[in-house]
């Protein structure tokens, strides 16, 4: 790519002409800016004190250096310390003919040999169905699998299934308390949505006890200790931890429903693993590891027989790894977790796809497998993401004030089919393709929407705007694919070759096409090493909105010259491949036609 040559060429002339070493990787590339003349930008200032030159003086000898090195570079001019270098509409014609048509273009392929990245995203609680938090975790924890991929990585995706616990025992005992057996088939929910009303049901029975007790005249933190459904479902978990059959065949029975119900949502939704596990696998080792630290004396037992670790010197606080009754929590399971997926897969980086009101829990695990001796804890890696709000603020699954994701996905079905019953161009599919078209919609805005945000920050879902065909949304890149498709079988119907002969030059809006087309691979780069789909995301809008600029202004099949007219049509191939390949990352499809 010209690129390197660029890196390559400024590298030999900062040693010849100034006898200064930098590494080739070390020259910084930028795009020109709209406003000069110039495709590539050098900043020339970080040598000038080296060379004993001007900035204006040394930009102009790199410059002549650089082009007389680099057939490709056709001129070059300065702006005080900015060498600004053009490269030949050739170049970027042969990029189009041999390069941007390939079907894997922008994308590596992964060395199934290599020490693996094992991505870890979704970790449900089998208490409640997914919402649109958790949306959101499965959406960013997939997209980055396949971009880590698309960079080259060897990716193992897992899911770590919270299926045990306070939060558990809650459902299960409100469902003995209030449920008279009710079951998915007597009442026609999925099993998730069926657990998860009974997660609301104690949380309701559950306060109440509370208000009685505090008007009896207990202080409120107390009353939520003493509650007589608190002391029963923690009572619940101790006997499901003891191995108590009635208590297990319950939770057996249970939870079975809940992944049936998590199945669904998974398919729908368009992800899966490679492999899943379960805390109730992993917390007796974890268990295990909390006697390793007490017997290596970097954890200690307080007088109420719990177990923790001390972190004041590393900045924090104590923390809990055993109640007091010998029962686990979250980080017992996590510390186990971590070994077991360390022994099994001897990763280069264990990545976390956790929210950032977890930040505190990831410092905690790093820090607590190193206190433990394992030298692969700083492998671990918290991948953390801002919360999803609703207009009317955070949602809170034990109030029930949770936007379900299966009535989330169907409701942006029916938007998808009511916008495109508006548009009135799809008559001549038959229903199924119809259907298709609308789950592929529905995704697209629902996937792009959230994905198109930095992960990092915190995030306003707005359905409607999600799903508009204009603007920066997965149905406008959606539809542009499905013009250019139209447009290359419309070619294809003339008999217009379009690997025929290249044009001497481009027109201007044509090249700005073509160059962002060529800034594709590095943009997957960067998006990788940053784990942000949003940066794929975003420059697929631009690629997009580039091309509809284009096409808006630029006469493809009209054009009468033939050899213009082939390489427009096979730029229209280009910045469709560019599209699918982009969008496949987010887990998006890209229809044929709409």
């Amino acid at each position: 790519m010209i690129e390197q040559n660029l890196q390559q060429a400024v590298s030999a002339a900062l040693q010849s002409l100034y006898s200064i070493d930098a590494a080739p990787d070390t020259v910084v590339l930028q795009t020109t800016k709209k406003e000069f003349q110039g495709d590539y930008t050098i900043v020339v200032f970080p040598y000038v004190k080296q060379a004993r030159r001007s900035p204006e003086q040394l930009a102009n000898e790199l410059g002549a250096a650089v082009k007389e090195r680099v057939a490709e570079v056709t001129d070059y001019n300065v702006v005080k310390g900015f060498l600004n270098l053009s490269v030949s509409d050739a170049y970027w014609s042969q990029f189009i003919a041999q390069t941007a048509c390939e079907p894997s273009y922008g994308l590596r392929t992964a060395n199934p040999n290599a020490k693996p990245v094992v991505v870890e995203y979704s970790s449900p609680n089998t208490n409640k169905p997914l919402h649109l938090g958790h949306i959101r975790n499965n959406l960013l924890g997939w997209s980055v699998s396949q971009l880590l991929t698309a960079a080259g990585a060897n990716v193992k995706k897992v899911n770590l299934v919270n299926d045990r616990g306070i939060h558990i025992c809650k459902s299960m005992l409100a469902w003995l308390r209030y449920g008279n057996g009710e079951t998915p088939e007597s009442s026609g929910l999925k099993g998730d949505h069926l657990v998860g009303k009974y997660y609301v049901e104690f949380d309701k029975h559950y306060k109440e006890e509370i208000k009685a007790l505090v008007a009896e005249g207990m202080e409120e933190e107390e009353a939520k200790k003493q509650a007589p459904l608190m002391l029963e479902a923690q009572s619940m978990l101790k006997r499901w931890e003891e191995g108590d059959k009635e208590v297990r065949d319950l939770w057996e029975k249970m939870n079975g429903w809940v992944y049936a119900g998590f199945d669904e949502t998974y398919q729908r939704l368009g992800v899966s693993f490679d492999k899943i596990y379960y805390e109730s696998n992993t917390y007796l080792l974890g268990k295990e590891l909390v006697q390793k630290g007490l017997d290596l004396g970097v954890l200690f037992r307080k007088e109420d027989g719990s177990v923790w670790c001390d972190l004041t010197a590393d900045g924090l606080d104590q923390k809990l790894l055993l109640r007091r009754d010998g029962t686990s929590v979250y980080m017992t399971q996590d510390l186990g977790t971590a070994l077991l997926r360390h022994n099994e897969f001897d990763a280069e980086q264990l990545i976390y796809v956790v929210g950032n009101e977890q930040d505190y829990h990831f410092k905690v695990l790093k820090l607590v497998l190193g206190k433990l001796g394992f030298d692969w804890a700083d492998k671990v890696y918290h991948l953390s993401y801002g919360m999803v709000e609703l207009p009317n603020g955070k949602m809170k699954s034990r109030e029930g004030t949770v936007v379900d994701a299966d009535d989330l996905i169907t409701e942006m079905e029916l938007t998808a089919e009511e916008m495109c019953r508006d548009h009135g161009k799809n008559d001549d599919m038959t229903p199924e393709q119809l259907k298709e078209l609308y789950h592929i919609l529905a995704l697209g805005a629902l996937k792009y929407f959230i994905l198109k945000v930095d992960p990092t920050k915190n995030m306003l879902f707005n359905p409607a705007e999600s799903i508009d065909f204009n603007g920066n949304t997965g149905p406008f890149i959606q539809y542009t694919h499905a013009r250019i498709r139209s447009i290359v079988r419309k070619a294809e119907e003339q008999g217009i070759d379009h690997t025929a002969t290249l044009p001497a030059t481009l027109a201007d809006k044509e090249k700005a096409v073509v160059r962002t087309l060529h800034d594709m691979p590095s943009v997957i780069a960067s998006a990788a090493a940053a784990f942000s789909p949003a940066m794929v995301a975003n420059y697929a809008y631009d690629l997009a909105k580039n091309f509809n600029s284009f096409y808006q202004d630029t006469p493809i099949l009209r054009e009468p010259d033939a050899a213009v007219k082939a390489f427009r049509v096979r730029l229209c191939v280009a910045v469709a491949q560019a599209l699918k390949n982009t969008m496949h990352i987010l887990g998006i499809q890209v229809p044929e036609r709409m």
